[in-house]
């Protein structure tokens, strides 16, 4: 009984029929969802509170765990009892609740593993049901009947103490292991021992954290051990060191008391726990602090403990991620055999064939004969034929009858009723409908019937009058709205029959979704549709003279029944005249049917079992049909027996799934007899699950007159139709078989009788023998079907009369289904005749029973093992079904992820569970799943109750819940992604060949046969141009002279947001203006030479002149990004940074941001009494200087570049005054700059080539700079663009983030623009300033959009420059396109460089960085040994140039660190040379192409910097590679960033969409990640739009992120840990 699945078996106590009717109705209304589960608790407590007592030999503390539901004693009892019924003596393992026990016993194995819990932002949790007012649908169509593996709790009121929580610390204090894993095992004969290494974790957990305990009560006091009890109760049982830290925070306790304590070593120092041992190492490397600056800024709270990477240790989310590692920590799988990979074939691993599998051993099977068909006199020749002899003779036999929803005959249709409507709608379909005078239909046309589940008269009349006309029906569920689960498939098969006209009735017709003209609208995926009524009213009575033909049944075809795929396409499968006629002979004899039977029919009519009982053979044999609708089962699950009794009907079709049902609902049971049956047909007995509702039902009602062998399970296929039936003695069947089969050797095709009752065993019962006149055998599943041997699961093929035909107007897969040709192990067909497929995997037992284990459709291929999805599913609700989710509303799929399939389970959640309930509940699925069956489970989803797509009559539409789930529509309120455990064919990981030494031979100049990869831009020496400036040696030379020769020359415009000139400067003013600045420095500051000046100004003519003020002096500039007033909070440390580490002695700025560092908000930020001199310069005496100074030699410090690296690091360079000259000269060669050139800038002016483009190139070179302050475009987008219009520059910069802000908000108003007068065909080149990898995408699409405007297709192109050398590359006007190649990714994460053609798999387009430029050499050199690399070999690019910066400027004076970055010395060929290392990665490749002095041109490819770089399995990833594929993968990911943590990549996206798509993102992101990275994602974060800091440049600033998300200061929607 259901309420006897007990927390133990409540069989075992003799529980009065009134307490168990009444616990049965407490069941039925928890499994409706009409009562809470807290209220079903109570009630249950209170019913069972006197019989408690008697429930022995249960463990209390298990009880109260509510996870073992029985042990031995309680068993013995039960299988005495049951042996006591005379006609049902069975083995105790055929017992049903086996499976939930088995569950649970698996379950108590696993407790002390604990996984993080997935944290989740409040508002994604009000995750209302779509239809709250609804009670969930908890029915289900043919995927799930299941048992009743009910969890009743009997755990209530009596041992509810023993979840308190001191007992259970104590006991772990005292040091012993109560996880139960130890008594599960005992308890369990066949319960396999839990691995001895998680017991002895555990036990040596729970001292641990006894000694733990004690010694926090010794330091920190009682108070504190008191909160921690109490916190500690959430984790029960659970290993030591997997409790969150945050736990110890909660109580005060901070991280610093447990490194004294030395229990938990999280800090970052030691080196990271590797994920893929299975050691817990903390050895201590101390890692040589990086150069860095990443202070915490003064204002932070100081008590947050730092680690080497600046990463605060005591945050939320480390501990989670602790957790996860320590999770993962141990091996899951024994490794996987180990061989050689090469280098770069990263073969993915494939999975070796177990030697120790179990194989089949029995002999070849026979072709299997059914009993020969019987010879009946009178047997019509055809269905009509029969139907015109009833009609006409017995015209008042009643035919049908029709139930209401409240179980009132509503109408029953007679014989005579049937044949004379029929005759009426054949003739009005061939006479009355035209179209253009022409008939609309004729013989051969098929015609959909669309009939809702509750007329099956005039289906049934709709059904007859088209095989009449000689239409072909085709029967199709109603479409409720335009988005029907499955519905558009159905739309493809309408089209695809050639589907023109629709049958329906009246009423059904007015609910169909109408358009504004009135007509029924057309479904999504539809043809066109004529709708036609069938009510009487609209059919025209037949002439006198006209009559139908009524042939003998032939081959032509009757009807088409629609059959949904495994992938969600929904194919018809037609069935000829001769095929339904034969069908009806075999089952009227298989079933021993006789003229005038009752039957009663709970199944769809349309289809299946429901048409060819209740449809067609009861026509055949003159039967009454009592068809009982859904809807009335859903009100009242015992209507069908309560008809059965009412009618006295001697059959009944049903499914398992209504066989629970009425087993809940014992209400009513008290007067009901079903002595009357002879068969109850199950018309899913192939389902696994049948057999447990078989044996309850039989417990139940055998008191009221069901005898046992009146239960005949049946096998059907859509193409084969009925297979195999059980029949009942009288008609001379065998007895029933059942067969409990070891789950292992099931998943390698196996057959093995379990002799002991192991955890994972499968129990089925046969589904009798095969149907009269059919032959049948067994094949392999794959590829050629070979008979199977007698111990092995194939799949079944039936060759006989009575299939289907063919799938309609699919040639190829009706060859491979319906024509097979089984052959012997020597290749022989067993039979002339072709065989019919069935999609049932099976096998033939003892007696000839067939049994059936599975469905094709089912079927999941993991590493070469199968599983039945039906069979994952029955475990899954093992694990305390009705708490949690709606039974029957379980989805089992599987989804193809790097070449293997994975299991994902997708479940209906109760809108009444916690989170940590849900979470659970999720875990155990897992462990229960991998213990039975031995596999990972990759994904686990809870959804909302009612938003699975639903199939027609209740049920899950599965393929469209998977088609939900890979387009990330499913909206789940839970998941939980295993692909560490689940994926175990990923490449090697990569080992690192020992360095190589100085030994290749270096040949001339060749490396190892390759040119060695060495570059150089044209040599400034011999380039002589009439250059005035040359012959300055400094830039405040420069500025004097051009003041004096050209003074009014216009130098600098700076446009404002409207694109009006806000300042401007000629050579003049701004030469005035810096002598004013440099007496300024002097008197006011009282500066010395040498000293440091920060110059803090927004961007313009300012910055430039104080700039020069500062060179007249003889002080050292420095210039900084001012604060931003409105986020003063994170941008005014970074000036306190720069302006400390710089050692400024005085701070130059405007009166505005004067008042703003001294302002109180700033005071909140940071120390604001420890500015140095702040002068701002709005209003300064004219004055003029005595002298301007003049520096003693060039390579004295002109000037300081400080910048923050994406990596968080903050790095000043020292620019001389010689390297800043040779600098401008460089641009000005390659730019061709001349005094009457204009060229346009829209950078930050305040680092790398841009502060040289803005501050320093124009005076040099004396060309006219149009300045576009990037800020000044989030008010005006087209500025820039209209700005390079006006004054039809040739020339111009900007920044990724310019051109990504133009694309995004230009890029449907280029006809405005055009309108307006932009014209951008006057730019030759448009150069992005960079230090990164060219972002291909970004620049062709702002090439294709500006197209419009007259931007020529050639003219956009980077540059690159670094710390050391802030412009290596730069496109200029002269030279080759820069050109493009592609690179097989995988090779680039072995350093290697592979040259494949566009579109190949796994290519990535990589675009030259622009002309290296005048005075430039590169070379690419080995990132190890230091040696030159040849020709397209991918190492650090190398950099020797005058303009190169002399050193690194920092605060510790630790330059030795970085010494080498400035003066490296390659280890063999070129020794002399120094260079200064970029920490870039790239390539040279000479091209075909020649440059302008004829030389073959070589083109510089960067890759990405090292320091960004991910190691991961021995291999470098580039961020931005696994960011593309993540931002392609959802429509809502406006962005993505990733980092490493501890070994784990952690990956962030930005939703730009509502918060309830969220969770898709996990699954999406982890997929695309594993197909083309081949790396698993340990945390999955997601964030609002705008999360993910972007610098300046337009870089992502990961590091600051890696920061925030340790320090819990994201806000996440929802941060998913992968298991």
């Amino acid at each position: 009984m259901a309420a006897e699945r007990g927390g133990c078996s409540l069989d075992a106590v003799p529980l009065p029929p009134e307490v168990r009717e009444s616990l049965a109705e407490l069941e039925l209304e928890l499994s409706e969802g009409d009562i809470t589960q807290k209220g079903y608790e109570k009630k249950r407590a209170k019913l069972l509170a006197r019989y408690i007592p008697l429930i022995q030999g249960v463990d209390p503390s298990l009880q109260a765990e509510n996870r073992v539901p029985g042990t031995s004693q309680a068993t013995a009892v039960v299988s005495k009892q049951q042996k006591s019924h005379s006609t049902n003596s069975r083995d105790e393992r055929f017992r049903s609740d086996v499976h939930t026990e088995a569950v649970q016993a698996a379950l108590a194995k696993y407790k002390e593993r604990k996984m993080p819990m997935p944290s989740k932002r409040r508002s994604v949790l009000v995750h209302s049901s779509v239809e709250t007012y609804t009670p969930p649908d908890t029915s289900s169509a043919s995927e799930d009947e299941g048992s009743l593996r009910r969890q009743g709790r009997i755990t209530s009121t009596r041992f509810q103490s023993h979840s308190n929580v001191e007992p259970w610390l104590n006991r772990v204090i005292q040091g012993s292991s109560t996880s139960s894993s130890a008594s599960s095992t005992s308890s369990h004969p066949g319960g396999k021992p839990a691995a001895a290494s998680s017991t002895a974790t555990a036990t040596a957990a729970a001292t641990v954290l006894a000694d733990l305990m004690a010694h926090i009560q010794l330091v920190l006091g009682d108070d504190i051990q008191s909160k921690l009890f109490h916190h500690l109760s959430k984790y029960r049982g659970e290993a030591a060191w997997i409790l969150p830290v945050t736990l110890f925070e909660d109580c005060g306790v901070t991280l610093t008391f447990f490194q004294s304590l030395g229990t938990i070593l999280m800090n970052n120092h030691s080196a990271p726990p590797d994920v893929t041992t299975g050691l817990l190492e903390h050895l201590h490397h101390e890692r040589p602090q990086v150069a860095s600056v990443r202070g915490i800024p003064k204002g932070y709270n100081s008590s947050i403990l730092e680690t080497g990477d600046g990463v605060p240790v005591n945050s939320r989310v480390s501990s989670k991620i602790q957790q996860l590692l320590n999770t993962l920590k141990r091996p899951k799988r024994p490794p996987l055999k180990e061989f050689f990979v090469d280098d770069f074939e990263e073969l993915l691993e494939v999975q070796q064939p177990d030697p120790n599998q179990p194989k089949p051993e029995g002999n070849q099977m026979n072709v299997l004969k059914g009993e020969p068909v019987g010879v009946v006199t009178n047997w019509p020749p055809s269905l009509l034929a029969a139907l015109q002899r009833w009609g006409t003779t017995q015209p008042k036999a009643p035919c049908l009858t029709a139930l209401d929803t409240t179980g009132k005959a509503v109408y029953t249709l007679t014989y005579g009723k049937l044949w004379s409507r029929s005759l009426k709608l054949a003739y009005t379909l061939l006479n009355k409908l035209t179209s253009r005078n022409e008939p609309l239909l004729k013989p051969g046309d098929r015609v959909a019937l669309v009939f809702p589940n509750s007329d099956p008269v005039m289906f049934m009349v709709a059904f007859y009058g088209c095989l009449l006309a000689e239409l072909i029906p085709v029967p199709i569920e109603v479409p409720l709205t335009r988005k029907d689960a499955g519905s558009q498939q159905i739309g493809f098969l309408l089209g695809s029959c050639g589907v023109t006209l629709a049958l329906t009735t009246d009423a059904c017709q007015k609910g169909l979704p109408k358009a504004q003209t009135g007509e029924v609208v057309t479904f999504k995926g539809w043809p066109r549709l004529i709708w036609f009524v069938i009510d009487g009213k609209h059919l025209a009575k037949p002439t006198k003279d006209w009559h139908p033909q009524l042939r003998d049944a032939s081959a032509e075809i009757a009807y088409i029944e629609y059959k949904t795929s495994k992938e969600g396409s929904t194919v018809g499968i037609s069935v000829s005249h001769a095929s339904m006629l034969a069908h009806c002979h075999a089952l009227t004899q298989a079933c021993g049917y006789s003229e005038a039977e009752t039957l009663t029919n709970v199944l769809d009519f349309k289809r299946d079992a429901g048409l060819w009982h209740g449809v067609l053979t009861s026509v055949m044999n003159r039967m009454h049909v009592i068809s009982i609708p859904y809807a009335l089962m859903k009100v009242n699950p015992l209507s069908w027996i309560q008809k059965v009794c009412s009618y006295k009907a001697r059959v009944a079709v049903v499914k398992s799934r209504d066989m629970h049902w009425s087993l809940l609902a014992q209400r009513d049971q008290r007067d009901v007899s079903l002595s009357s049956l002879r068969m109850l047909i199950v018309a899913d007995g192939a389902n696994p699950w049948s057999i447990s509702s078989c044996d309850a039902f039989l417990n139940v009602f055998q008191s009221r007159g069901l005898r046992p062998e009146v239960i005949c399970p049946c096998a059907s296929s859509s193409e084969a139709l009925t297979v195999a039936i059980r029949r009942p003695p009288e008609l001379g069947g065998p007895p029933p078989g059942k067969a409990v089969l070891s789950m292992n050797c099931l998943s390698y095709g196996v057959i093995r009788v379990d002799t002991e009752e192991k955890l994972s065993v499968l129990t089925v019962q046969d589904v009798g023998q095969i149907m009269p006149g059919a032959n049948v055998c067994v094949v392999k599943v794959d590829g050629t079907p070979y008979l199977c041997k007698a111990d092995e699961v194939g799949e079944i093929c039936v060759n006989s009369g009575a299939t289907g035909m063919a799938y309609f107007g699919l040639l190829g897969i009706t060859k491979n289904v319906f024509e097979a040709v089984p052959v012997t192990a020597s290749g022989v067909p067993v039979s002339d005749q072709p065989f019919t497929r069935t999609g049932l995997l099976g096998f033939v037992g003892p007696d000839y029973l067939v049994f059936v284990v599975g469905k094709l459709d089912g079927l999941i291929t993991v590493s070469g093992r199968r599983h039945n999805a039906d069979d994952v599913v029955a475990t899954a609700l093992a694990v305390e079904p009705m708490k949690f989710v709606y039974r029957g509303r379980i989805a089992v799929f599987s989804v193809t992820v790097l070449h293997d399939d994975r299991i994902v389970l997708v479940a209906e959640q109760r809108p009444d569970a916690s989170e940590e309930d849900s979470f659970q509940w999720m875990s155990r699925v897992l462990q229960a799943i991998d213990s039975i069956h031995q596999v990972g489970v990759y994904c686990l989803a809870l959804v909302p109750a009612n938003t699975l797509p639903k199939a027609p009559l209740g049920g899950i539409h599965i393929s469209e819940t998977k088609q939900r789930f890979l387009e990330g529509a499913l909206h789940p309120c839970n998941v939980l992604m295993c692909p560490h455990t689940c994926v175990t064919n990923l490449p090697k990981p990569r080992q690192k060949q020992p360095d190589v030494g100085p030994a290749s031979m270096i040949v001339g100049n060749l490396v190892a046969g390759k040119r060695i990869a060495q570059a150089s831009g044209r040599d400034v020496t011999q380039l002589e141009d009439n250059d005035q400036a040359r012959k300055f040696l400094y830039l405040a030379d420069v500025l004097q002279w051009r003041a004096q020769t050209t003074p009014d020359h216009p130098l600098f415009l700076l446009l404002n947001s409207k694109g009006t000139v806000a300042s401007a400067a000629s050579c003049m003013q701004l030469h005035k203006r810096a002598e004013r600045v440099a007496v300024a420095l002097m008197e006011k500051g009282r500066l010395n030479v040498g000293d440091h000046v920060a110059l803090v100004y927004p961007p313009g003519v300012d910055l430039i002149a104080t700039f020069y003020g500062c060179l007249y002096a003889g002080c050292i500039p420095i210039t900084v990004r001012p604060p931003h007033p409105q986020n003063l909070a994170t941008t005014l440390p970074t000036v306190k940074m720069i302006v400390e580490v710089s050692k400024s002695a005085c701070i130059l700025t405007t009166q505005v941001i004067t008042k703003l560092l001294k302002s109180k908000e700033a005071a909140a930020a940071v120390d604001i009494k420890t500015w140095p001199t702040i002068l701002d310069t709005d209003d300064m005496p004219k004055k003029k200087l005595a002298n301007i100074f003049r520096p003693t030699s060039p390579d004295m410090l002109a000037y300081l570049d400080f910048s923050v690296s994406t990596t968080g690091i903050l790095a000043g360079v020292k620019m001389s005054h010689a390297a800043t000259s040779a600098l401008c000269r460089s641009i000005k060669l390659q730019c061709e700059l001349y005094p009457s050139r204009q060229i346009a800038i829209c950078l930050d002016p305040y680092c790398g080539l841009g502060f040289a483009l803005w501050c320093l190139c124009s005076v040099y070179s004396g060309h006219q700079s149009i300045l576009v302050p990037p800020l000044e475009l989030e008010s005006n987008v087209s500025l820039w663009l209209s700005a390079v219009s006006q004054y039809k520059v040739r020339v111009t910069f900007c920044s990724y983030s310019v051109m990504e802000m133009c694309t995004k908000g230009l890029g449907t108003q280029t006809d405005m623009l055009r309108m307006k007068g932009v014209n951008l065909s006057c730019v030759r080149t448009c150069m992005v300033v960079a230090e990164e990898r060219p972002r291909i995408a970004l620049t062709q699409s702002f090439s294709k959009l500006f197209k419009d405007l007259g931007l020529s297709a050639r003219a956009v192109s980077t540059t690159f420059g670094c710390r050391v050398n802030v412009a290596i590359c730069l496109q200029g006007t002269a030279g080759p396109d820069p050109t493009t190649v592609y690179v097989d990714m995988r090779a680039l994460r072995h350093d290697r460089v592979r040259l494949v053609e566009r579109g190949s798999p796994h290519s990535l387009p990589l675009m030259e960085s622009g002309k290296i430029l005048p005075g430039v050499k590169v070379i690419i050199a080995h990132t190890e040994t230091k040696g030159p690399l040849g020709d397209s070999h991918l190492g650090e690019i190398w950099v020797s140039s005058p303009h190169n910066a002399t050193g690194y400027y920092t605060v510790y004076g630790e330059e030795a660190l970085h010494a080498d970055h400035f003066t490296a010395r390659l280890s063999f060929g070129d020794t002399q040379t120094i260079w200064a290392r970029t920490g870039y990665l790239g390539f040279l490749r000479r091209t075909e192409l020649t440059d302008a002095s004829g030389e073959r041109h070589d083109a510089l490819y960067v890759v990405g910097s090292l320091d960004e770089t991910l190691e991961l399995r021995g291999m470098r990833y580039h961020p931005i590679d696994i960011e593309t594929s993540v931002i392609r993968a959802h429509k809502s990911i406006a962005e993505c960033a990733v980092f490493t943590w501890t070994n784990l990549l952690v990956v962030v996206v930005e939703l730009e969409g509502s918060e309830q798509e969220a969770l898709d993102l996990v699954a999406l992101v982890t997929n695309v990640v594993l197909e083309e990275h081949y790396l698993i994602v340990g945390v999955v974060v997601i964030v609002d739009p705008g999360v993910i800091p972007i610098n300046s440049r337009g870089e992502k600033q990961r590091m600051h992120l890696r920061d925030g998300f340790l320090a819990d200061q994201l806000d996440p929607i929802y941060v998913a840990y992968n298991m």
